[in-house]
């Protein structure tokens, strides 16, 4: 049984970083690749950053892409460094592990974790 747990959510000012963390149990042979996502209430949850176990490019959405960071190690953790916090950023944050091929355009997420809390102050 995987699973995940994320931390490193709190408050910030506008402006301001977070590091946040999702370890793992392990990585199971069923997961390539690991992502972040956010949801704010009421909406969908939409992806913030994907990355390939084996290397590669990240995913990022282009509103993202200037200010979030996806990074893992071989082992069991998955980071998200996020700068430059806007109050839009305000969400709950969840880390996932699955299977993606050919360049992003199939995802299978098998596991997610709790969540983790962001808030960001104007």
């Amino acid at each position: 049984q995987v699973q995940l747990v994320e931390s490193g959510g709190g408050s910030v000012q506008d402006g301001g970083s977070l590091k946040l963390s999702c370890v793992a149990s392990e990585w199971p042979k069923n997961v390539n690749c690991l992502g972040w996502f956010r949801q704010y209430p009421g909406k969908e949850r939409e992806k913030v950053a994907l990355i390939y176990r084996g290397g590669g490019s990240p995913y990022y959405p282009y509103s993202l892409k200037d200010r979030f960071t996806i990074s893992h190690d071989y082992k069991n953790t998955l980071w998200l460094q996020m700068n430059g916090l806007k109050f839009e950023d305000t969400a709950m944050y969840y880390c996932a592990a699955g299977w993606c091929v050919n360049s992003w355009s199939q995802l299978n997420w098998h596991y997610w974790g709790q969540g983790t809390q962001v808030t960001v102050s104007s």
